[in-house]
């Protein structure tokens, strides 16, 4: 039991760290929110804020205003420097370290005076296709659609105007430490996802630059690739400092300073692995949001390409698997809203963790059939490259005979989700023979103890472990490569191993057999029904 004069020294003890810059800051830009975290010199969060916000479909395309990514980091940076306030009585004018990570790929593009030239395409866009068979044909190495390069050279082939006039390109992460730092860098797990990384040098892979800069198309214009892109470093790199120009962008007050030292900045997938603790070979992680990529540190290169698998870099540059599927909590979403609006109708008012518990933990009851009683569910909001589809149109379908209960309901809304990425997974343990040694999930579906852990486990015919850190984020993963800026003479996995989770608390649930057979046989009904997801992209105005 926590006394009131042991959590006075509490505040005490922490007041005194944010004094001594014994923190540092992380700082993540998610589909749907923006979070800011700070933690101490023990990896505990002791300070967050974070900003809600969604993307928009412009001209066909989805985008963010870069006038949101400021005023959306602004506000939850403010919410944060807020509960520093509040908690500790300090103004937080410094810290020991920052770093900032965001959604991967997507397409930003700068002009010679550093002004935007189109607007921000998210990794979400699937216009790319052409580029992806022509880029992936030539180089033999897998581009999906939502990398950066595929989008570059989607515009070069659609003779868009703007194309002659690029002089910078960029991920939202690099464009966010660009801003307040003025260096173009990217730390190289978000530069993996923007063109392929050679593994030896961990810088941009110089033979398959060449052949892109040989192609006829790239070669008429006025930039060369390798000028354009920004310089990929490897965490715990030096990666700049906050200029004042930048302290004022993150805090309009004037209380934040300068100089504090910047950690190269990251994806999403890079912040996933540190905040799981799967950046060594043979470990894996799920990070289920909006998005849900399963990654793992690969054993040993794979023999073939693959188009349902991405080859990425871990923070440290090491070579990673991972099958990226585009949809995944949006469609879940809705439907749990829906749920709300009920129980708000009949009177009940729920919060968001009792709404979402009871729904999710139907779908494990005994109530529930162990293949979710031949119901189907689509997420598709948008494309879905790893099931062959160009659009989203989520849809739900049952036959006559299905059994339609509340409990088959949740179950099959959660199985459609996992179902895209365990394509790409299968391919790379079943087909190629990569070894697993450790499956974390992450992500704040995983907060309802068990049920996205059992389904996952079924998904995966593997055990899922989650960690106590796994409603933290990517924002704290991206603190705590901030602070390894101060260890980087100890290799990353053994800095996580012997550091930062050397007295982490897990859960392990391991797959059962009916659940892993339930799902089997869902999926086989999932990848038969796909047709109908087709339909409906003909049928469905993609706006209303």
């Amino acid at each position: 039991m926590v006394t009131p004069r042991n959590a006075s020294n509490r505040v005490g003890l922490i007041a005194e760290k944010i004094r001594a810059r014994k923190t540092a800051l992380g700082i993540e830009f998610g589909s749907t929110r923006i979070k800011v975290v700070l933690i101490d010199d023990e990896y505990e969060t002791i300070a967050a804020g974070d900003h809600s916000w969604e993307n928009h479909l412009e001209n066909g395309l989805w985008t963010y205003g870069l006038d949101e990514v400021w005023s959306g980091v602004q506000d939850a940076y403010a919410s944060m420097a807020h509960d520093v306030a509040t908690a500790y009585g300090e103004s937080l004018r410094k810290v020991g370290s920052m770093g900032f990570s965001a959604m991967m790929h997507g397409y930003l593009a700068f002009d010679e005076s550093d002004d935007l030239l189109v607007p921000f395409r998210t990794w979400r866009n699937t216009n790319t296709h052409e580029a992806h068979e022509r880029l992936m044909d030539l180089f033999q190495v897998n581009i999906p659609e939502r990398w950066s390069i595929a989008h570059l050279y989607q515009c070069v082939l659609d003779n868009e105007p703007h194309v002659s006039h690029i002089a910078f390109m960029t991920t939202l992460a690099g464009y966010v430490h660009w801003r307040l730092t003025g260096r173009r860098v990217l730390g190289v797990g978000d530069a993996s996802g923007m063109f392929p990384i050679d593994p030896d040098t961990h810088g941009w892979d110089a033979a398959l630059i060449r052949r892109f800069s040989d192609l006829p198309e790239v070669a008429g214009q006025p930039w060369n690739i390798a000028d354009i892109l920004p310089e990929p470093l490897v965490a715990g790199h030096e990666a700049g400092t906050l200029s004042a120009d930048g302290a004022l962008l993150l805090d309009p007050t004037g209380t934040l300073q300068p100089g504090i030292p910047l950690a190269p900045p990251e994806g999403d997938a890079g912040t996933g692995m540190v905040a799981t603790n799967a950046v060594r070979v043979r470990t894996g992680n799920v990070s289920a949001g909006t998005s849900i990529f399963a990654t793992v540190v690969l054993d040993h290169p794979l023999e073939r390409l693959h188009p349902e698998v991405d080859l990425v870099a871990t923070p440290a540059g090491d070579p990673a698997g991972m099958s990226h599927a585009n949809n995944f909590t949006s469609d879940l979403n809705a439907w749990v809203r829906v749920f709300g609006q009920f129980a708000k109708a009949v009177g009940l008012t729920l919060d968001a963790g009792t709404l979402y518990g009871t729904l999710f933990r139907a779908a494990i009851s005994p109530e529930a059939d162990a293949d979710a009683g031949g119901l189907l569910n689509y997420c598709f909001y948008s494309g879905e490259f790893l099931a062959g589809i160009e659009e989203g149109r989520p849809v739900f379908a049952r036959g006559p005979e299905a059994s339609m209960t509340l409990a088959n309901f949740m179950r099959a809304q959660l199985f459609g989700a996992f179902s895209p990425v365990k394509i790409g997974m299968d391919i790379m343990t079943k087909d190629e023979g990569v070894k697993v040694d450790s499956l974390v999930g992450h992500g704040g579906i995983f907060t309802t103890p068990k049920v996205a852990q059992k389904i996952l486990a079924a998904a995966f015919d593997t055990p899922i472990k989650v960690m106590s850190t796994a409603a933290e984020g990517g924002a704290w993963g991206m603190a705590v490569l901030a602070d390894y800026l101060w260890h980087a003479d100890v290799p990353l996995a053994d800095h996580l191993d012997e550091r930062v989770f050397a007295g982490s608390r897990s859960t392990v649930e391991g797959p059962d057999p009916a659940d892993v057979a339930g799902f089997e046989e869902f999926f086989a009904n999932f990848m038969r029904g796909l047709p109908i997801e087709k339909a409906a992209i003909n049928a469905i105005p993609l706006e209303r």
